[in-house]
């Protein structure tokens, strides 16, 4: 197998562009153009294999089981390396979707101008300064403005954008933007309250304590009354059905 040094002069001599030997990260960041950019669209087609990949996370897993004092031969720890590369690919399946594929036509011409709420959305993430889960619910609300969108599709675009290395604070926004953007409502609100492992597992060690986040556009950032009724739509008693 090549070395590390002949894979980055060959990827020089190429004229690709890659870090340390491998391909650099896609910018799949929303909100976005309904096409993929030429850019993004040449670094997919040269993006590794799904085996590839696979194969070099469950090398890096086994590396750390090493340097953790465990034997990665044992009987309970043989296929874990794989579980692991697995797992972590589905984690992050987010980067591998794009808007335009997640609405797939489900917006529809309606004469409707009243607040939508859906609520109680499960979400769940990995931290990207620990790569350990974040997990809770978030509320997406919107003013339609002569067009809505089919309401699975929120919890399709919370999916995108949490299957992938997240911050709290970015993720309520970017889902806030991709509403917005492929709707053009009057106004957009979405608040996120999650458990994050990093602060019940390690560090603070504080089981029980919730982060909430909010973003907003439009009416709801603007009209104090709007935003008041959406927040109390989110926190209001869940009704029993």
């Amino acid at each position: 197998p090549e070395s590390s040094a002949a894979i980055s002069k060959k990827a020089k001599v190429d004229g690709k562009t890659k870090l340390n030997g491998r391909m650099a990260p896609l910018n799949l960041s929303e909100p976005r153009s309904p096409n993929l950019r030429a850019a993004d669209e040449k670094k997919l087609s040269e993006a590794p294999s799904e085996d590839k990949k696979i194969a070099k996370i469950a090398e890096a897993c086994k590396t750390i089981l090493e340097c953790l004092g465990e034997d990665p031969n044992r009987e309970g720890l043989l296929k874990t390396p794989l579980r692991y590369a697995k797992a972590m690919a589905f984690f992050t399946k987010g980067y591998e979707v794009d808007l335009k594929t997640i609405l797939n036509d489900a917006i529809f011409e309606e004469d409707a101008n009243e607040m939508v709420v859906v609520r109680d959305i499960h979400i769940s993430s990995l931290c990207e300064h620990h790569l350990v889960p974040f997990v809770g619910k978030m509320h997406i609300g919107y003013i339609p403005n002569g067009k809505v969108l089919g309401l699975s599709k929120f919890a399709r675009i919370g999916e995108m954008f949490s299957r992938r290395l997240q911050v709290q604070e970015r993720l309520t926004k970017e889902i806030a933007s991709a509403v917005d953007s492929c709707l053009s409502p009057q106004g957009v609100g979405v608040v996120i309250e999650c458990s994050h492992m990093c602060m019940v597992m390690r560090g603070v060690q504080k089981p029980g304590s919730n982060t909430i986040t909010s973003a907003v556009t439009g009416v709801f950032q603007t009209d104090a009354r709007t935003r008041a009724e959406f927040m109390a739509l989110c926190t209001g008693r869940h009704s029993h059905f």
